[in-house]
């Protein structure tokens, strides 16, 4: 299973020293909300602060776009990021969310979708055979420290058997409250690529080892 730790609980202080750490013990992807304080209540990142981290340091950079309007953001962050994940509840409807996954593939990157606790997995079965990884919200979007969700974890079981009954290649990623007891259900259900955020950062070195 993939750790993806959340660069919105670093400690924005030791920026690189905790980028330094998470190379240090063979973390491989990097999680990087951007939020623009109209799709959730808060604001994140905007592409400059990516574009200065991949300049020293080598992740899979995953981007998830908590925007009401990601079509203006598929240009600025495809030509920093690995994995451009969209919200489909920020879609008018199936074909424009189908439009934006084409168009984030046109940059020659991966595309994902993501739904929030109360979006069901049938809102994106027509998109499965499109993407290349679907991220399950486990907390309601939008601030960090949010406790698991426990009751998303029947998303992840509908989206393993959906894949493997049809042949679907996207993988399955969770994010929101996770830590170690629940990254273990979520494993169990099916998840491939955990985000954690605050419950790995208040402990970076000796935490990532929990997940290894």
């Amino acid at each position: 299973m993939i750790l993806a730790p959340s660069l919105l609980a670093a400690n924005f202080m030791n920026l690189s020293k905790d980028c330094q750490t998470l190379k240090d013990h063979g973390i491989q992807w990097l999680h990087y909300d951007v939020m623009d304080g109209y799709f959730v209540p808060n604001h994140s990142f905007g592409v400059d602060i990516l574009k200065q981290i991949k300049q020293n340091f080598d992740f899979v950079y995953d981007v998830h776009l908590m925007v009401s309007n990601p079509r203006l953001f598929i240009e600025y962050f495809s030509k920093v990021a690995d994995v451009l994940t969209i919200h489909i509840e920020a879609c008018e409807d199936v074909h424009e969310a189908i439009e934006l996954i084409n168009i984030i593939h046109t940059h020659g990157i991966k595309a994902g979708i993501c739904i929030k606790p109360n979006t069901s997995v049938s809102a994106i079965e027509p998109l499965l055979s499109l993407v290349d990884l679907v991220l399950v919200m486990s907390v309601e979007p939008g601030f960090g420290g949010q406790p698991f969700m426990v009751e998303m974890l029947e998303k992840v079981r509908l989206l393993k058997d959906l894949k493997e009954k049809q042949g679907y290649q996207f993988m399955i990623q969770i994010d929101g409250g996770v830590n170690k007891e629940n990254s273990e259900q979520s494993r169990l259900a099916g998840a491939e690529n955990i985000v954690v955020g605050s419950y790995l950062f208040k402990d970076l070195a000796s935490r990532i080892s929990e997940f290894q």
